[in-house]
């Protein structure tokens, strides 16, 4: 409900968006003078946006309900109260979507669609206050019992104790663990995953100050170590990942030959295991050290990451790129990718190091005209990684198949080598790759150049405005097409993935089903 360049992962109308079954999520054309830009601008300009000449209050939930009409809007987003009033002219998904938010708690509503937005940044000069707290019915009624019990002359009841509520764990056999030891000049923590983990690895280690923070991600479930350390270590950490059995070694470096007694002391969330979509985002200061063209619109950009961080982002999974835009905190998601196509080997202490990203430049955009004129040496917060995409779904995949456009082609491109590296039954990986013209396709010589060396995959690229020389298919995405692309084999297990407009993918993804591939054998990259 934020106006940033982009709602949720992937944009609506971007390369890499699907709208959920059965909704429609459309961006509206805003008004002259209505961007991000002049929304910032507005917050800038000393106006009141709350009503309450910079009083801060207590919101009752009756008081909320209240303000539910297009010119007295408030909404509360995870306890905090925003009178968004004033933004209904500048939200991309127009006013009809602000007004589902009216007089209402729309944190759930949020996180569907925006849970990463910074909106506290966005909506700082809208907020209105808190909302008042309301006791639980089971603590009412236990105080109610403890009166009643005083007035009797008992002694009161011992307090209930209210624990959160949380999905049941896990089986305890499918639970990571960790141990620990030390040398003279080191601390080595190893996590032992209990599963095999992809050639992409699964780790993200930061090191920031004396706070060491470690989290394994496993297909949907997140496994977290989190300390302060009893001593000081250098700035550096090493990263050791054996994949085939799923163990994952972190070396930090003491500052004095000193013997520890303990890792540290354990922060918030400190060994646990939950959903990943549960963890909140954690950022860490990346440097930009250089750019590569691709195409006449599209850079590579890549960062280089702190000395204390590794980052290993599973393929299919997006990272958070957040950056300050005339003082306001703007954060767009995008997928990485390899430095190239057709990567050198790197060790596992070598991975993670960098982030590379592929990143369509538009005039207009707030987001990507900024990164289009960042100087290399300059910051980028960069956050996550997130998303759903896990290896279940290529287990015993014999055919796959990739029907993207634009820059949807971003995950395939990971997914392609993931493919031809890790899937021992794999038969066939192609391709379908569609754009406007032929300047339009990205990395177009490296996949012609893997098609050359890999007998396995395949490539086809589709174009809508070729020129007349262009010699291969012409037209968009029809059913013609995808039944000669989509072959059954014998005895094959298939996986078809999309990833391009909210436009392509729905019809894509039509066109396969009619074509009688089951729900479990489609799968969208949506973030």
């Amino acid at each position: 409900m934020l106006n940033v360049p982009s709602q949720s992962f992937p944009a609506a109308g971007s390369q890499q968006r699907v709208a959920p079954a059965g909704q429609s999520r459309n961006k509206v054309a805003l008004k002259p003078g209505h961007s991000l830009l002049d929304w910032i601008r507005l917050t800038k300009s000393g106006r009141d946006l709350t009503g309450l000449r910079g009083r801060l209050i207590e919101v009752t939930e009756e008081e909320l309900k209240k303000h539910n009409t297009r010119n007295d809007c408030w909404t509360c987003i995870r306890g905090m109260v925003y009178n968004v009033s004033a933004y209904m002219d500048f939200h991309p998904g127009g006013e009809a979507e602000l007004m589902r938010a009216a007089g209402i708690d729309s944190t759930d509503l949020f996180d569907q669609v925006h849970r990463w937005v910074n909106y506290e940044s966005m909506l700082k000069e809208c907020l209105v206050g808190r909302m008042a707290v309301k006791p639980s019915p089971a603590l009412q009624a236990q105080t109610e019992k403890t009166e009643s019990t005083h007035l009797n002359g008992l002694s009161a009841p011992p307090p209930l104790r209210l624990e959160p509520l949380s999905a049941p764990p896990p089986a305890k056999d499918h639970r990571p663990r960790y141990d620990w030891f030390q040398t003279d000049g080191t601390v080595n923590i190893v996590v032992y995953t209990k599963r095999k983990i992809p050639s992409s690895g699964c780790a993200v280690v930061d090191l920031q100050g004396d706070a060491l923070r470690v989290e394994m991600l496993l297909g949907k479930m997140s496994y977290l170590l989190y300390w302060r350390l009893s001593s000081e270590v250098q700035g550096r950490v090493d990263v050791q990942t054996a994949h085939s059995v799923g163990k994952v070694q972190v070396c930090l470096r003491k500052s004095a030959k000193d013997k520890w007694t303990q890792v540290g002391q354990p922060l918030e969330l400190h060994d646990t295991f939950t959903q990943c979509k549960d963890r909140g985002l954690f950022y860490r200061e990346c440097v930009l050290v250089s750019k590569t063209e691709v195409t006449h619109d599209t850079q590579v950009l890549r960062l280089q990451l702190p000395p204390g961080s590794r980052m290993q982002v599973p393929v299919g999974r997006h990272v958070y790129l957040k950056t300050s835009v005339q003082g306001t905190d703007v954060v767009k998601p995008y997928t990485p990718v390899d430095q190239t196509l057709i990567p050198p080997a790197q060790s596992s202490a070598e991975m993670g190091l960098h982030i590379h990203l592929m990143i369509k430049i538009y005039p207009d955009g707030v987001l990507t005209s900024h990164l289009a004129n960042l100087p290399i040496g300059a910051s980028l917060s960069v956050g996550g990684p997130e998303g759903s995409f896990t290896m279940r779904v290529l287990r015993d995949v014999t055919h796959l198949y990739m029907l993207a456009a634009g820059t949807g082609f971003t995950p395939m491109a990971r997914l392609i080598r993931l493919a031809l590296q890790d899937l021992t039954l794999l038969r066939k990986a192609k391709l379908m790759f569609f754009n406007r013209q032929e300047r339009d396709i990205l990395w177009c010589s490296q996949l012609d150049e893997l098609c050359t060396k890999e007998e396995r995959f395949e490539v086809e690229y589709v174009l809508s405005e070729p020129a007349d020389s262009w010699k291969g298919r012409r037209g968009r995405i029809d059913a013609c097409m995808l039944q000669n692309f989509l072959e059954r084999a014998e005895n094959s297990k298939c996986l078809v993935c999309v990833c391009g407009p909210t436009g392509f993918t729905e019809l894509a993804v039509q066109l396969v089903r009619q074509l009688d591939f089951s729900e479990e054998e489609i799968h969208i990259f949506q973030g």
